[in-house]
């Protein structure tokens, strides 16, 4: 005998989505007060910066990735990893873009920047992981379960 599950919607993307999002501008609001306290204002601008660069590249490309999913499931995997490529080339023109105005180490302190960074990608990283581990997705949809036919004048165990 088999136990009946029930059925529940597969798109709860959008909800794990806010879950990270708002757990990383926790942690990193955290880490921007850390950075204020400890280290004054360029500090708090680093982590701040690097916080919203973490949940706007992540966040993103999360989004995109979870739509492509739902649209092509055949091409999830192609654009994840793609995604994921573009994700890194998107951090390293940002940098380069911060880098070259001059706010870097006068207004924005570079350490508190990549130090947020680092701690918001682990931090992304882990809530996801803890989050799509307890989801239970089967790895094939069963077809729905055909009702019994049952034939004119007979009643359901066969018999006239």
């Amino acid at each position: 005998m088999t136990t009946e599950t029930t059925r529940a919607p597969r798109d709860r993307n959008a909800v794990a989505l806010v879950r990270t999002a708002s757990a990383t501008l926790g942690l990193g609001l955290l880490v921007t007060l850390v950075g204020a306290l400890v280290d004054g204002s360029a500090a708090a601008y680093g982590a701040l910066v690097g916080t919203l660069i973490v949940v706007g590249v992540f966040g993103f490309g999360t989004l995109t990735v979870n739509t492509v999913a739902r649209l092509m499931p055949t091409a999830a995997l192609l654009f994840a990893m793609l995604t994921y490529t573009l994700q890194v080339l998107a951090m390293g023109l940002i940098f380069a873009a911060l880098s070259g105005s001059g706010l870097l180490d006068e207004t924005i302190s570079r350490q508190w920047l990549g130090g947020t960074v680092i701690v918001g990608t682990l931090g992304w990283l882990t809530v996801q992981i803890v989050l799509f581990t307890d989801r239970r997705i089967p790895i094939y949809d069963l077809p729905e379960p055909v009702a019994p036919v049952v034939a004119a004048g007979t009643r359901e165990g066969g018999e006239r």
